[in-house]
């Protein structure tokens, strides 16, 4: 639809800003004279199907004001999201989305807002948000659009977890100053999750804001929960968990998809290891590495609850030291302590007068972390941050570097939305760690067990896996390294030929070289999830991000890879937007309707989905890869003793926020 433009306040669109690290809202500059374009309806629709989650967000905008105005929406970038969707309701025309690269997004979008044309284009701001833009909301009328993302979802230890993030992350401090944020819902405001498992689910349930919904159990494996309410707000995460039953075998998944015989197939592989690992009974060294910069002020309460259960829970056989971080480095304990009681104590109390403010400052914290670590114990750095470095060293390729020079594991607590996960994972995957993300609306009690399940056990060393037949090319980096208790092993790839293949897990255990395989065939042809082309297609942008960040992928050549992905797939990267136009305008601007395919076919392939229980995609049943499986919560899943310490970090926000069950 081009309708002339009779006047137009662009109060939302300043080409010189700083990107926004807000969470869900519409932004207006501070001091705008205008009234903030409302958000009159915000409705969300998530489907969890074996594997991966479908997240569909329709709203509605009204214009309050006697002149058209652009509005721009802000929303967390969820990590592994593949943002594939956007369309705009104006009217009876439904306006869609086509990728292209985002300098020809951006250039076309301007050119038809500046002639009074309905569009719209979707933007990606490095981990912090996307952005949504439409380019005319009709005074004192409505306007709507729709935009859909798709996740791979983890179990661990039998816990799957989804979040739907809203909450602002602090992070940008100079979009903090310029924007202002508007985020009630003045009409109606819905959440609607159903859950669709192949293996059984024991329960399911919402904590925080939005615990008032209703959960129903239709059937097997097949949970629905609703939340509706006149009005709302969009400043509270959404926190979903469901648990499978108990004593699941470990095993392997595979889900495929093949269009046609010309065509290579793409697999999503997800191994649950079932391996019986013995517990660690020795003491150990533990760092905790704080992160006190403005960023974490809303966070720094929580931060010094949890650290102050995380200690507490060390036994007497346990060191540690304390450093925090912010423009500077600094250590907060004597070196080393035992953790007596008194030590404790007194840890507890710095701990507690610590004040959030300056920059950050993260590689000091960590490099001042791994100072006098001792070759004789085992030792652990938990690492508590948003990750968001600002100042010193900020290069991934530098944090990649300074963890191979020593043997320590780090695991990583990123506060809030908006975190660099990213660099998070750059330094995690370098010292063979791992890291979680800790919402504010979390249920903190099962973050807590989560993290519980991986203290005090073994865990698989230099763990790799192997892939025969089926001619499979462009598969995520198998070389795992550690694997902890409760882990899945989740990958993607593809496949030239149809047939027999197999799989095999190779790790060393207990100091003995171990190998799990099964035996299985790749479909010649399968459509039951064409969306797994988009989700791998994710995978390898994020692959080449990382390959950039460290230095190992010529930056040139990585950001047009992640390019051509990008307009292939029809995913919005970093260097691709989705512009959303009428075909007529497509046409003019020769665009080629690709996503209109592909969105064809997932929503065919959707609706089949729909009528049907979920489908089992496991390849060992009848060959299992873990015969010596033990009885354990989804498998028990190779691990390593995680931290005490990062469990104490987890029981500080549960004591913090009053879920912990005191006794």
């Amino acid at each position: 639809m081009r309708i002339a433009l009779r006047s137009q306040a662009l109060f939302s669109l300043m080409i010189a800003a700083a990107p926004a690290a807000y969470g869900g809202g519409t932004l207006v500059p501070v001091g705008s004279p205008e009234h903030t374009v409302q958000i009159l309806d915000h409705r969300v629709d998530v489907v969890i199907n074996n594997g991966f989650s479908r997240t569909e967000v329709f709203q509605t905008f009204f214009n309050p004001n006697t002149i058209d105005l652009e509005a721009l929406y802000s929303f967390p970038v969820p990590r592994d999201a593949s943002l594939s969707e956007m369309s705009i309701l104006c009217g009876e025309t439904e306006l869609q989305g086509e990728v292209v690269e985002k300098d020809r997004a951006r250039r076309i979008y301007e050119e038809e807002r500046d002639q009074g044309n309905d569009a719209g284009v979707a933007e990606k701001n490095d981990f912090y948000t996307y952005e949504f833009r439409l380019a005319r909301v009709p005074a004192e009328k409505e306007t709507s659009f729709r935009f859909v993302y798709y996740q791979p979802l983890e179990i661990d230890t039998g816990v799957g977890r989804y979040v739907y993030p809203l909450e602002e992350g602090g992070t940008d401090e100079q979009a903090l100053q310029f924007w202002t944020r508007a985020t009630r819902v003045h009409r109606r405001m819905s959440i609607r999750v159903e859950l669709k498992s192949a293996w059984p689910v024991d329960a399911s349930r919402v904590p925080g804001a939005f615990a008032a919904g209703t959960i129903a159990e239709l059937g097997p494996g097949h949970h629905e929960f609703k939340f509706e309410t006149d009005q709302g707000n969009l400043e509270r995460d959404f926190v979903f968990y469901y648990s499978l039953a108990d004593n699941l075998p470990g095993r392997i998944e595979v889900i495929p998809y093949r269009s046609a015989a010309d065509q290579p197939g793409t697999f999503l592989m997800v191994i649950t290891p079932g391996v019986d690992l013995s517990p660690l009974q020795d003491g150990a060294d533990y760092v905790f590495v704080l992160d006190v910069s403005g960023s974490m002020e809303t966070k720094i309460r929580t931060l010094a609850a949890g650290v102050e259960k995380a200690i507490g829970e060390l036994k007497d056989v346990d060191r540690f030291r304390l450093v925090c971080f912010n423009d500077r480095a600094r250590e907060l304990s004597r070196g080393w302590m035992l953790a007596t009681p008194s030590n404790v104590a007194a840890a507890i109390e710095t701990v507690h007068a610590l004040q959030a403010d300056g920059s950050t400052n993260l590689y000091g914290g960590v490099e001042l972390a791994l100072e006098s670590l001792d070759a004789d114990r085992a030792t652990s750095l938990i690492l508590v941050t948003d990750a968001v470095a600002n100042q010193g060293e900020v290069s991934p390729a530098a944090f990649v570097k300074l963890m191979k020079q020593y043997d320590v594991r780090v695991f990583g607590f990123l506060m809030g939305n908006s975190s660099n996960w990213p660099l998070m994972r750059t330094i995690c995957d370098a010292s063979g760690g791992f890291y979680a993300g800790v919402s504010n609306d979390d249920d903190i009690v099962g973050q807590i067990l989560l993290a519980k399940s991986k203290v005090t056990y073994e865990c698989m060393h230099a763990a790799r896996l192997e892939i025969e037949g089926g001619d499979t090319f462009d598969v995520t980096n198998t070389d795992f390294g550690k694997v902890y208790r409760g882990e899945q092993l989740v990958l993607f790839g593809r496949y030239r030929k149809p047939g027999p293949a197999k799989v095999t897990l190779k790790a060393r255990l207990t100091g003995e070289d171990k190998a799990y395989s099964t035996s299985f065939d790749f479909p010649e042809l399968e459509a039951t999830n064409p969306e797994l082309q988009r989700m791998w297609a994710m995978d390898r942008i994020q692959d080449l991000d990382q390959k950039m960040d460290r230095g190992e992928l010529n930056a040139k050549e990585g950001e047009q890879a992640v390019a051509d992905l990008g307009v292939q797939y029809q995913l919005v990267t970093d260097h691709t937007s989705m512009i959303v136009l009428g075909d007529e305008t497509f046409a003019e601007h020769g665009i080629d309707r690709r996503n209109r395919e592909r969105t064809a076919l997932e929503h065919q392939a959707q609706t089949v989905r729909a009528s049907k229980p979920a489908q089992s995609w496991q390849v060992d049943r009848n060959q299992p890869a873990f015969p010596e499986n033990a009885p354990g919560r989804s498998g028990g899943g190779a691990i390593d003793p995680l931290s005490l310490a990062a469990v104490a970090f987890l029981a500080l926000l549960a004591m913090a926020k009053g879920f912990w069950p005191r006794r």
